[in-house]
């Protein structure tokens, strides 16, 4: 008995002191949680941080999707009168109305096709209710899409509160004007910065007026393909006005005589209403990936990055175009490569961004903090091990 009380204080002085005691026979070891949550919460924390830097921020523009309404140059609801002669390149459809309520439009002044919903109206026309319907749909859905993004920039009511302005990409809402929102003597400058994909958003809570003789431009890369007008009532474009973008009107749209828009016109529920104008739709707008372009000048080389489109990008000239640069450095050293022109950037009217208009990440925090998170892990692995050892039965070192 004594030599078995003796054997039990030893015992628990060995497992006081440090010495490696094996669990009794038949039960398992448990892990302890603090060591599974280090081995898992760290890295995912800092995967967290990292990854969102990398998401779209909430203030940059989108682009809609038109859909089957794509190929329209003209849309409307209830009747497309044309005073002769229009140029119109796009399809023309009207829905719900009946082909009867086409008035002085041709099939000669259209290149694409012109759909009705019973087969009356301009000679040539398709019949064709079922494609009309689903066009009018996807008009509803994009006229949606661009209603409810958040605004990079409001303008207050009050005329010309866009002319005058060069603005970057964004989302820009505005009032009502009591003469226009674009006068002649202060165009639109819309500047894709050199980025063949930077869209433009514009939100009307009221109607859209522009003057006569107005113009929108677009400069540095931008294209009619990503400009898009949300118009809460009607749009009226005055004489001779010069015009960029899909107008998406939820009433009536009435373009004044010779009017040039390079974009669409689409009505939701009225009338579109024209006099000698010119309409192009554009192709819905393909994403251009990023090209690099290399420049040697002696014993320099520079790369340049960049978006820009090669296709013409309307009023104003053309997005991107692409011109020839060579070196003048020693002989054998250089070498000619292409540069997309660009000319300085001026952003104007976008207070609320920050940047100019420009929409942005501002997360370099979020990097920095995950790569703190990452390197600091290590650390936080070997303290999980040293304090969660005796739970898994390891030799702990006694105090000297």
């Amino acid at each position: 008995m004594r030599n078995a009380w003796f054997s039990s204080i030893r015992d628990c002085g060995s497992r006081r002191h440090g010495s490696r005691v094996q669990p009794a026979a038949g039960r398992s070891r448990r892990r302890p949680l603090g060591r599974a949550a280090a081995l898992i919460g760290t890295p995912l924390v800092a995967a967290v941080l990292v990854s969102a830097t990398s998401t779209t921020p909430a203030w940059a523009a989108q682009t809609v999707q038109l859909g089957t309404a794509t190929p329209f140059a003209v849309l409307a609801g209830t009747a497309v009168t044309d005073v002769p002669t229009s140029t119109i390149t796009g399809d023309v459809g009207l829905s719900p109305a009946a082909g009867t309520n086409y008035a002085g439009l041709t099939q000669a002044e259209v290149t694409g096709s012109i759909y009705t919903t019973d087969g009356t109206g301009p000679t040539g026309n398709v019949n064709d209710p079922a494609l009309l319907t689903g066009a009018k749909n996807d008009l509803t859905a994009a006229y949606g899409a661009a209603a409810g993004q958040s605004p990079t920039s409001t303008f207050a009511a009050g005329d010309n509160q866009l002319g005058g302005k060069t603005l970057t990409a964004g989302v820009y809402a505005f009032g009502h004007a009591s003469t226009a929102n674009i006068t002649a003597a202060s165009p639109l400058v819309l500047n894709g910065q050199g980025d063949a994909n930077s869209v433009f958003v514009f939100q009307a809570s009221s109607d859209l007026v522009t003057a006569s003789d107005s113009v929108v431009e677009l400069v540095n890369g931008a294209r009619a393909c990503n400009v898009f007008w949300q118009v809460s009532s009607s749009a009226t474009l005055n004489s001779a006005s010069t015009f960029v973008g899909t107008i998406m009107a939820l009433t009536s749209e009435t373009l004044g005589a010779g009017a040039t828009v390079e974009g669409r016109v689409l009505a939701r529920n009225g009338d579109v209403t024209l006099n000698s104008d010119t309409i192009t739709a554009p192709p819905a707008c393909a994403v251009v990936p990023p090209t690099t372009t290399t420049t040697t000048t002696g014993a320099t080389t520079t790369a340049t990055t960049s978006s820009a489109a090669t296709t013409p990008g309307g009023t104003g000239g053309s997005a991107g175009t692409t011109g020839s640069v060579t070196s003048t450095g020693s002989a054998g050293t250089g070498t000619t490569g292409s540069a997309a022109t660009t000319s300085a950037v001026v952003p104007v009217g976008s207070p609320h961004t920050g940047f100019g208009g420009a929409a942005r990440n501002r997360d370099d925090w979020l990097l920095a903090a995950g790569a703190m998170v990452l390197l600091a892990a290590p650390g936080v692995l070997v303290g999980a091990r040293r304090r969660n050892g005796r739970d898994d039965g390891e030799t702990v070192p006694s105090p000297r």
